[in-house]
Order: structure tokens, then C-alpha cells, then sequence
């Protein structure tokens, strides 16, 4: 017999614990408490070394307050609910969602916004250029 071994589907689990502990602003330590595991399990689940079993993968979903349906492919047609956890999953994107939420003026948002975007054009090579013809190659 051949030993288990994890697959993409363990790991895209393991994302999505990831995103959403971090947006629920908890630690390892604290979700590894609360599910009766250590912080070094809960690693190795966001990591997709270790897979989850249904019975602790249903306690996760449940102190992060979503469905176990979560943290699984979707079935939506435009993808949205894998783009949002492709999103969350950028080094700083949750501190500046939660930076964001607490902006209460619009007008500071939107502005808040638009450099934000600015900002992500300076980075792009502009188009026509050499840099960007290599780009999409």
C-alpha cells in the first residue's frame, strides 16, 4: 500500500484556512487552541502537508464563522470566490483591507483608493514598450 500523501486540494484548503484566520485576526496559536491542536498542526494544514479531516476541518469553519463549502474550489462561473482568496493571500493585503474598513469618511476612501492605484501602475511597464512586449511573453 502506498502512503498517503497530500494534493493541491489539501493545499488550496490550507490557503483558505490561511486567509481566513488572518482576516478573523487570529494566530495559529489561537485557532491550534481552540480546534485542540498545536500551532505547529495548524501550519502544516495552511501549508498542505498535512490534510485536514472532516470532523476538525468542520470545527475550523465553524470558529471562522464560514461553511465548510469555504474552503473548497467553487463552482461560480466568474471565479470570484478564488480570486478574493488569491487576493487575500498577498503579503499585506488583509492590514490594508482592514486599514481601509476603518477609513469612515468616503471621500478619504476613495482617495484612499485612488492611490492605491497610482501606486500599482508605477510598477507596469508601459504599453508598447520593449519591457512590456517581454512581459507577456
Amino acid at each position: 500500500m502506498m502512503p498517503k500523501q497530500t494534493t493541491d486540494v489539501d493545499r488550496l484548503v490550507g490557503l483558505r484556512i490561511t486567509a481566513l484566520r488572518k482576516a478573523r485576526g487570529l494566530s495559529q496559536t489561537a485557532l491550534g487552541t481552540a480546534v485542540g491542536v498545536t500551532f505547529q498542526q495548524v501550519q502544516k494544514y495552511e501549508k498542505g502537508q498535512n490534510r485536514v479531516g472532516a470532523g476538525r476541518l468542520r470545527e475550523i469553519a465553524r470558529l471562522l464563522e464560514v461553511p465548510v463549502s469555504a474552503f473548497f474550489e467553487d463552482d461560480d462561473a466568474d471565479g470570484t470566490q478564488s480570486d478574493v482568496f488569491g487576493f487575500l493571500s498577498a503579503q499585506g493585503a488583509i492590514e490594508l483591507l482592514r486599514a481601509y474598513a476603518l477609513i469612515e469618511n468616503d471621500q478619504l476612501r476613495r482617495d484612499a483608493l485612488a492611490i492605491v492605484r497610482t501606486i500599482s501602475k508605477m510598477g507596469k511597464p508601459a504599453p508598447g514598450s520593449e519591457a512590456a512586449e517581454e512581459a507577456t511573453k
